[in-house]
């Protein structure tokens, strides 16, 4: 979503979070890139409300994005036959958030994948606001 397309008002779609998501992927570097080649990611409009709760949230708008899946430092091959990792971005949370902030959306879609990324690398959420808060 560039400044003009903010400043005229159009809204962005799923399939512009979609492809936003996509290109954060394929800019990452080896051998981080080759690691999820098995990853599915999905656009949905919003979790719902049991997945909200199981992850301690009040309500769903507070979920922007979700790795489902067993993080490559906890497989073994035991694991063969299960379902595939999954990144899922949820699109109106991401959406009031964009609105509220100042960020562009594409830096907000990529930090989000980034995040949900990180996840499947193993990374808890704490471990990456260390990360985070470390680099700024």
């Amino acid at each position: 979503m560039t400044p003009a397309e903010r400043l005229s008002g159009r809204m962005p779609t799923e399939a512009d979070i979609d492809a936003i998501a996509r290109a954060t992927l394929a800019r990452l570097p080896s051998p981080f890139a080759e690691s999820l080649g098995d990853v599915v990611l999905a656009i949905e409009p919003v979790a719902d409300a049991e997945t909200a709760r199981g992850l301690g949230l009040m309500h769903p708008m507070q979920l922007s994005g979700l790795y489902e899946g067993i993080s490559l430092n906890h497989r073994s091959v035991s694991h063969s036959g299960t379902l595939p990792e999954r990144i899922t971005l949820f699109s109106r949370p991401i959406l009031a958030e964009w609105q509220s902030t100042r960020l562009s959306l594409e830096q907000l879609v990529s930090h989000i994948v980034i995040h949900e990324v990180g996840h499947h690398f193993g990374f808890s959420d704490d471990d990456m606001h260390a990360l985070e808060d470390g680099a700024e």
